[in-house]
């Protein structure tokens, strides 16, 4: 399994429009994608899920990954919180 963590920079965090953005991201991969915020796990391809967390500016996250893509996954959702200004 492979990891990456992040910190939010974003003012309004992971929010409606950021977080459909990660789990389309996510969705591209045939790898188990999770992200982890505070003690609790959810599959990063479920809108609901992200939503559920109310991820906000500050927060420190981490991403799994697990399966045979688990690094491209891994790569292409930090490139895209980077891009986007989310995190760092």
């Amino acid at each position: 399994m492979a990891q990456k963590s992040f910190t939010v920079t974003a003012d309004t965090g992971i929010h409606a429009r950021p977080a459909t953005l990660l789990v389309q991201a996510a969705s591209k991969f045939d790898s188990d994608v999770q992200l982890q915020y505070k003690d609790k796990k959810v599959n990063l391809k479920s809108i609901m899920g992200v939503m559920s967390l109310g991820i906000g500016k500050g927060a420190d996250i981490t991403i799994f990954a697990e399966g045979n893509d688990a690094e491209d996954a891994l790569n292409s959702l930090a490139e895209l919180l980077k891009k986007e200004g989310l995190a760092e």
